[in-house]
């Protein structure tokens, strides 16, 4: 147990921007008298990847969560390898979804031994690899990449045409160079790229694939996750379940394929596909949302009953509007 000392950590929150009933607010500090991890106090995770665990993209019924930089203070119980418990909190700022996987990667380079045990390449065709735990893999080079399997480390690359690729738990793989591509599987970990025609690509559960790229993809197919991307001609896919792809690209899609999920596109001409059971979709104005509504479990699946496409007119498809498609007819949901 640490006393009187504070903690930048992330804490996740329903939409109501409550936890486990008790209501917080943006600005607000909370005490208690004591603080025992799973028990009493006020609960949250030093590593923001972590909250994802914890809280998902969207909640069991669709509608998504809300995540925010906390501090916690006071009596702190680190006995627990995800979250800390403390006696006093204080809800600092709302970041959401893309806030938290940006300080995800953040904390993780941030604690990488980068003196120590890495490995580094800034030659054209090269490699750099890094096996070990705590550890980092950078390249810089054109043509080249980036590999790191160990827990809790990063592999970063700059170069264009290159690869970063990390499969260690709790880990990030970065990707900035053109023609290129980062990839994790890890669980609770990210995988991001902002260069052109590129993909970021994650399979770990409670995890996220970033891209900000043209003419790119963001690929996840972890549970609880999120894939987003916000490139033109771009397209973010994600196949978990309680998951959301969203992508902000002109002439994109963002698909879901995964039950209780969300799809949501904000460029022009762009579509949002949802296939998943009690799953939702909206879009900007000009775009298409298609709405797949599915039966009741029969003991393999569960049956698609009709499936429909919708344009985003501003009458009867109102722009930023969550549909679900209920008994044929697109129905607005928070």
């Amino acid at each position: 147990m640490e006393k009187n000392n504070t903690v930048t950590a992330y804490k996740g929150f329903d939409k109501n921007l409550q936890c486990r009933g008790f209501q917080y607010e943006v600005g607000g500090e909370y005490t208690t008298d004591r603080a025992k991890a799973c028990e009493t106090g006020f609960h949250c995770c030093e590593n923001p990847l972590d909250v994802l665990g914890y809280y998902a993209p969207l909640d069991n019924d669709g509608t998504s969560n809300r995540f925010c930089e906390v501090e916690a203070g006071g009596d702190i119980d680190t006995s627990k390898d995800d979250k800390l418990c403390c006696t006093h909190l204080k809800v600092k700022a709302e970041i959401g979804l893309q806030g938290l996987i940006k300080a995800g990667v953040k904390f993780i380079l941030d604690r990488v031994q980068w003196n120590d045990d890495k490995q580094s390449n800034t030659g054209d065709y090269s490699a750099a690899t890094n096996t070990g735990n705590y550890s980092a893999a950078t390249n810089t080079g054109d043509y080249s990449a980036a590999t790191n399997t160990g827990n809790y480390s990063a592999a970063t690359n700059t170069g264009d045409r290159s690869a970063a690729t990390n499969t260690g738990d709790r880990s990030a793989a970065t990707n900035t160079g053109d023609y290129s591509a980062a990839t994790n599987t890890g669980d609770r970990s990210a995988a991001t790229n902002t260069g052109y025609r590129s993909a970021a690509t994650n399979t770990g559960n409670c995890s996220a694939a970033t891209n900000t790229g043209y003419r790119s993809a963001a690929t996840n197919t972890g549970y609880r996750s999120a894939a987003t991307n916000t490139g033109d001609y771009s397209a973010a896919t994600n196949t978990g379940y309680r998951s959301a792809a969203t992508n902000t690209g002109d002439y994109s899609a963002a698909t879901n394929t995964g039950d209780y999920s969300a799809a949501s596109v904000g460029g022009k001409d762009s579509i949002a596909i949802v296939t998943g059971k009690d799953s939702k979709a909206k879009g900007a104005l000009g775009c298409w949302i298609v709405l797949t509504e599915r039966g009741e479990w029969n003991g393999e699946t569960y049956p698609i009953k009709e499936v429909k496409a919708f344009k985003v007119d501003g009458n009867e498809i109102k722009a930023g509007t969550w549909y679900k498609l209920v008994d044929g007819c697109a129905v607005e949901v928070e």
